[in-house]
């Protein structure tokens, strides 16, 4: 094993104090993201389906280079956070599959407002929701209002209704008059 090839993972808090955000010097899932809030649909993310074997994990999204870990209210991340970290470090230096089925996404016909913003969401908000270890997706966009999908960390987090109203409802009603509000839904 060459020194290129040992993965390092290390945790870092995010807004939402019930999950914690472990980061690898390594990809993880490129350019798509799976959440879990409980474990519906586990069979087709074998990392998932492992880390729900802990009696403390409530939650898992992964996306990126990361894995958010939403945790039981009756457990201290003091206690849990090594076991966690070395579980994602041997997982992932073991080459285990990450997702067995991948979601084709098919892409409708947009309007001109809708990929703006798509683009707004891409270049401005999801850079930030991603520090945070969450991710946030566009639904769709109907008589004014923006539907958007939070996951991850921002799923439940006491911040991310300030986040949304405050900060991506304003960007959005700044940028693109049509937008008048912007909803969440919870993955």
């Amino acid at each position: 094993m060459e020194l290129t090839d040992i993965i390092t993972v290390y945790s870092e808090k995010t807004p939402n104090p019930e999950s914690m955000k472990f980061v690898a010097n390594k990809m993880i899932l490129p350019n798509d993201s799976i959440d879990f809030r409980s474990k519906n649909g586990l069979e087709q993310c074998p990392m998932a389906q492992e880390l729900f074997d802990y009696d403390f994990v409530k939650g898992v999204f992964i996306m990126n280079n990361f894995v958010s870990v939403t945790k039981k209210a009756d457990y201290e991340w003091f206690d849990i956070i090594p076991q966690l970290k070395k579980f994602v470090e041997d997982y992932l230096t073991a080459e285990k599959p990450i997702v067995l089925v991948k979601q084709d996404l098919t892409d409708e016909e947009e309007s001109e407002v809708v990929t703006k913003i798509k683009q707004l969401l891409e270049d401005h908000v999801k850079p930030a929701v991603e520090m945070d270890g969450g991710a946030i997706d566009f639904k769709s966009f109907d008589e004014g209002v923006v539907t958007v999908v939070m996951k991850g960390s921002c799923s439940g987090c006491p911040s991310s209704t300030l986040t949304l109203k405050a900060g991506i409802e304003n960007l959005l009603k700044r940028m693109i008059p049509e937008v008048e509000a912007v909803e969440a839904e919870a993955a």
